[in-house]
């Protein structure tokens, strides 16, 4: 007889009927079992094991998802400064007492000789001016007077042009950058607001030498408008009564230096002002804390709803081991009249069940890895991998299937073996 693969066998034919060589059967003859039954219903046990591979890739790919739009809102916000701080004074926590106490430059000198983590540093002049954009027409602009290392503070990004530097500063030149919103309004295009004079209150030249934006749209909500220029903080000090600074933006080394570099700062302005002055000295660490748990509270909730997708896969296994076990009472009848307990029977059914979710997760989970890993090598997007979900979905539609798998098992194992054998 030529050797070849052994032909797939109905689980009626005597054939497919083993008895039991001890009480508990051996996972081998399971697996015969089970393959069994697979080539008496590819169609359905195939189309039942494809709907768990689709709940599992779901579950490791909505985990792919929530970890890349973590990392992404992490990004965006870590791109409004890096590593910035900001000290602002909010007046005196003595109501009587009204006499204002900002802060000043000299604090920013202190700031930068004793706390050794802060590596830039800015003081922020705001002043609101109207300047005549031709036609007749006028418009008001906020003219900010920082540091030349502002630009380092806030992780600007420079467009066009240049940004001043500590010879602008120290020489008090007129110069400004501007933003790209201000320079399409007034030039057209970045470029040709290089050189450009925009004239201040009083008729005050200042040279266009730079255009640059945010390196993440704050939409107007940070100390940058959509109309602003930034001029040297000394020449600023010519358009206002006194020396008071009322914000300030430092920089801290690392990340790991923010915490303690927020609360020194504090100590030393709180240090050379009165006591009862308040000045309120934050960080973006509580609000990237605040929204990595978003974050992972959104991917919670879609997992959840992945989950939905294997119960799904699950009633439809049981609905297959059901109708099983219907179009196999007489085998089920046999196996019982040549000695197979309940317990076997019962275990067999159930195996099959699992055998079903499990080569499914296994299928679902090369899926949903397959596609971040493709993305990783055919793009310059590196989406993040969890391993930790894989597990995860294995685990869950092993369970899915040993759960959806008993009510049939048990169903079978119950079967009245007389009864059994009479059933056409």
């Amino acid at each position: 007889m030529a050797t070849g693969t052994t032909p797939c066998v109905t689980p009626a034919t005597a054939s497919t009927v083993r008895a039991p060589r001890s009480i508990t059967i051996g996972l081998s003859e399971i697996l015969n079992f089970v393959y069994d039954s697979f080539c008496s219903n590819k169609m359905q046990f195939t189309l039942t094991a494809l709907a768990m591979a689709v709940g599992t890739a779901s579950v490791i790919l909505v985990a792919t998802i929530g970890l890349t739009g973590k990392q992404y809102i992490l990004r965006q916000l870590q791109s409004i400064g890096t590593n910035m701080i900001s000290a602002e004074y909010q007046g005196g926590s003595n109501r009587i007492d009204s006499t204002p106490d900002p802060m000043t430059i000299e604090d920013v000198r202190a700031v930068r000789e004793q706390v050794s983590s802060v590596v830039a540093a800015s003081p922020t002049v705001a002043l609101v001016d109207r300047i005549s954009i031709g036609g007749g027409k006028q418009s008001d602009i906020l003219v900010l007077g920082v540091d030349p290392e502002y630009t380092r503070v806030r992780n600007l990004k420079l467009l066009a042009g240049r940004f001043f530097d500590t010879e602008d500063s120290s020489g008090h030149n007129k110069v400004g950058v501007i933003t790209e919103r201000m320079a399409l309004k007034l030039y057209g295009s970045s470029t040709p607001a290089i050189g450009q004079i925009i004239k201040l209150s009083g008729g005050l030249p200042f040279t266009v030498i730079g255009v640059f934006k945010e390196s993440v749209d704050t939409f107007g909500q940070s100390e940058i408008q959509e109309d602003t220029m930034l001029i040297p903080y000394t020449v600023s000090r010519f358009f206002t009564p006194t020396n008071a600074v009322y914000e300030i933006y430092f920089s801290a080394a690392t990340p790991q230096d923010v915490v303690p570099a927020t609360e020194a700062i504090k100590r030393v302005l709180q240090s050379r002002h009165r006591a009862e002055s308040v000045y309120n000295v934050q960080n973006l660490t509580q609000l990237l804390s605040v929204a990595g748990k978003i974050a992972d509270a959104l991917t919670v909730i879609l997992m959840l709803v992945a989950f939905v997708t294997l119960l799904v896969s699950g009633i439809g296994i049981m609905n297959i081991m059901l109708a099983t076990v219907t179009s196999r009472i007489r085998e089920i009848g046999i196996r019982k009249a040549i000695g197979a307990t309940n317990r076997e029977i019962r275990f067999q059914f159930l195996a099959e069940a699992i055998v079903i979710s499990v080569t499914g997760g296994i299928a679902g989970i090369i899926a949903g890895l397959a596609i971040p890993y493709s993305v990783r090598f055919f793009t310059d997007f590196r989406l993040p991998i969890s391993g930790l979900s894989a597990i995860i979905a294995i685990v869950v539609s092993s369970i899915v299937g040993m759960i959806f798998g008993t009510v049939p098992a048990t169903r079978a194992s119950q079967l009245d073996p007389v009864e059994s054998l009479r059933y056409e």
